[in-house]
């Protein structure tokens, strides 16, 4: 079992950034392609980005291209997600997300998943 734990959500200004963490622990995390999934009130759960297991591909969802750069640091067994130029339509929670399978990295059907972090992006 992989256990994730999100952190770096909070409250800023549109236009603003963030940058959050997810600590992975237990199976080893190089075997992991990792990825982030949010979640606004009301609204489906959307594919933000991913990240293969050597950091050597990645993908974003359409919504964030261009602002959000996902990045992984194997020694630490951590994923980040840099969110640049934040809008209110950012809000939501946002989960990390793990597994072994790169083929669909879109859908929602990863094997593991953080409790989420809570991203409030303001007018």
């Amino acid at each position: 079992q992989m256990q994730l734990v999100e952190s770096g959500g909070g409250l800023v200004q549109a236009g603003g950034s963030l940058r959050l963490s997810c600590v992975a622990s237990g199976p080893p995390f190089i075997s992991y392609a990792m990825g982030w999934f949010r979640q606004a009130p009301g609204k489906e759960r959307e594919f933000v980005a991913a990240i293969i297991w050597d950091g050597g591909n990645t993908y974003y969802g359409e919504s964030v291209k261009g602002r959000f750069t996902i990045s992984r640091d194997n020694a630490l067994s951590t994923v980040y997600l840099q969110m640049n130029s934040l809008k209110t339509e950012d809000t939501a929670v946002y989960y990390c997300t793990a597994d072994k399978d790169w083929s669909r990295p879109w859908e929602d059907d990863w094997d593991y998943w953080g409790q989420g972090t809570q991203v409030t992006v303001s007018s």
